[in-house]
Parts: C-alpha cells; structure tokens; sequence
C-alpha cells in the first residue's frame, strides 16, 4: 500500500511532511494545552522556554520560542548529520526540521485543552507524534534533534534503536521535569512519551527486521541477483520439492527490514506472478546484518 510513497523521491518527501503535520497536531493541541513536555531536543528546549519566561520574565507573545531555539540548536547537529549519515539524509533533515518548525509555529494552541482528561490527552498525543515520527523516519528523512544523534548510532549496532535511546534521555529530561514542577507534570509527560516511542518503533520500518522466504518454478538467479544488487542484501538458495505435485521448486531466504518488504514483493511479483511467499516480522537477527537508515 506504501510502495509508491515510500519508493518515489517526491512522494517520500511529502509524506515526510505529513508526519512532519502530525508531530505539530500532537504537540500543540494535546501536550502545550496541559502545560506538558515532549521528548527530545524539542522538550529540552520547551523547558528552557518555561525557566526563561519564569525566571527571567521574558515574554514572547503568542510565538512559542521553542521552535526557534529548537532550529538554532539543530544547526551543529545537522552538520554531524551530514558528515556521518549523507549528504542525501541532511538534505533531508532540512526539510524535516523547516516543517516540523513551521507546524509547530502555525497550529494554534487552544486557549483550553480540546481534552481535559490528562491520561487521554497523553495517549492521543503519544500516538499521533509517533505515528508521524516513525512516517517521517520511513521515508529516509529527519526532523533533526535526537533522531540525528539515534539514527547515527543504530548503524553501527544492531539491538539499538531509536525509540530505546529517545527513551533514556527523556529520562533525564523529565527527571529535571519532576524537580523543577509538579511530579503530575513529569508523570503525564513520561505517559505521553512512553507511547509516542512505543508508536514510533512500531512504525518506523528500517527498524523492524524480517525474514522471507520465495518459493518459485523459475530460474532464481533473477531474482537473487536482485536482492544482492537492488537490495544489498545475501540470499541462501535451496531445492525442494513439492509433496503434492512432486515437483521441483526453488526456495530463496533473505534478511532484511519491513522497508524493503515492499520493494522484494514488488520485484517478485514482477518477476515470477506465481511465486509463493512467505514474510515474517520482528525476527531476531545475529551476525553480519547491516541496518539502513536511508
């Protein structure tokens, strides 16, 4: 279903954009409305808005200063974005950062919560930043901050992932939450991350490995030569035989993410109409597997 978004340079950009909208629905009209903080490079600079405004009086009006300290701040962490990750990446992130700020500065905040119920407004809000998250991640983009630093470090190490190291340094965020605030404060906000990474692991697919195995009559190196070349990944061949015709069959078995789950379905069904496969995610992989983030 997400083939073509996900496999077209622009459609992955306005998808990216999309998730980029979601983020900024989240935040602004679940999380600021209740005077709670999101994770990440943003809450930090959300809490430093609070202490400015509080201890040094300082007033910005109806602009939240927030997204301005979080684009100055995500400038040197760009710049370590595109010597580590890619010139195509940071160009990327760019563009995740711009309409993430943008979103951020135009979706009004309500003068009162749409929801008064905290513990919903956390879930809601937790579901949507992650689901967009996850969405802008997919496409190969970024909105900067802690995806930059998570994104860098899961290329090298296969049980790392994003959603695990955003949740470690939210604990320190929300940690200064609970002494600076109220302890409702920093355990709502805690509820509110919780499930955006939950969400956010769930749909960020680089980061769900899966296994698959290609049952066909043809000639598998077609199609082999197109795992290792288009997708870069090995390929194991057996032979079977199919115990009721009794025929010859030719089985293949990749490793790979949920990403490329689409564009090897793709292939296949181009290839050979009549293959049988079979797809299994959330496999736990060891060895030499490399992680993409692009």
């Amino acid at each position: 279903m997400l083939y073509n978004p996900l496999h077209n340079k622009w459609l992955r950009i306005v998808t990216a954009v999309l998730g980029t909208s979601l983020m900024g629905i989240a935040l602004n009209l679940f999380i600021v409305p209740l005077s709670l903080y999101t994770g990440g490079l943003m809450g930090f600079c959300q809490l430093l808005r609070t202490l400015l405004n509080q201890y040094t009086g300082l007033s910005f009006g109806a602009t939240d200063i927030a997204g301005v300290m979080y684009f100055i701040l995500n400038i040197p962490i760009m710049m370590m974005g595109y010597r580590n990750l890619g010139r195509r990446l940071a160009f990327r992130t760019v563009i995740g950062i711009v309409s993430y700020t943008f979103f951020t500065s135009v979706i009004p905040i309500p003068e009162k919560p749409i929801v008064d119920d905290y513990l919903t407004a956390c879930l809601l809000g937790g579901i949507l930043n992650g689901a967009g998250s996850g969405l802008v991640l997919t496409c190969g983009c970024s909105t900067g901050g802690l995806d930059i630093i998570a994104l860098a470090m899961s290329k090298y190490s296969r049980n790392f992932t994003v959603g695990r190291f955003s949740m470690i340094f939210n604990a320190a965020l929300y940690t200064a939450c609970l002494i600076l605030f109220s302890p409702e404060t920093a355990i709502y906000s805690v509820i509110y991350n919780f499930t955006s990474s939950l969400m956010l692991d769930r749909v960020h697919q680089q980061n769900i490995n899966a296994q698959a195995l290609i049952f066909t009559h043809e000639e598998p190196r077609r199609l082999g030569d197109f795992i290792m070349e288009k997708l870069g990944r090995g390929v194991t061949y057996w032979e079977g035989v199919g115990a009721y015709t009794g025929n010859d069959i030719h089985v293949l078995c990749v490793s790979l993410s949920k990403y490329e789950t689409e564009e090897l379905l793709h292939a296949v069904r181009k290839i050979d109409p009549k293959a049988f496969i079979t797809v299994q995610q959330g496999v736990r992989i060891y060895g030499n597997f490399r992680r993409k983030v692009e």
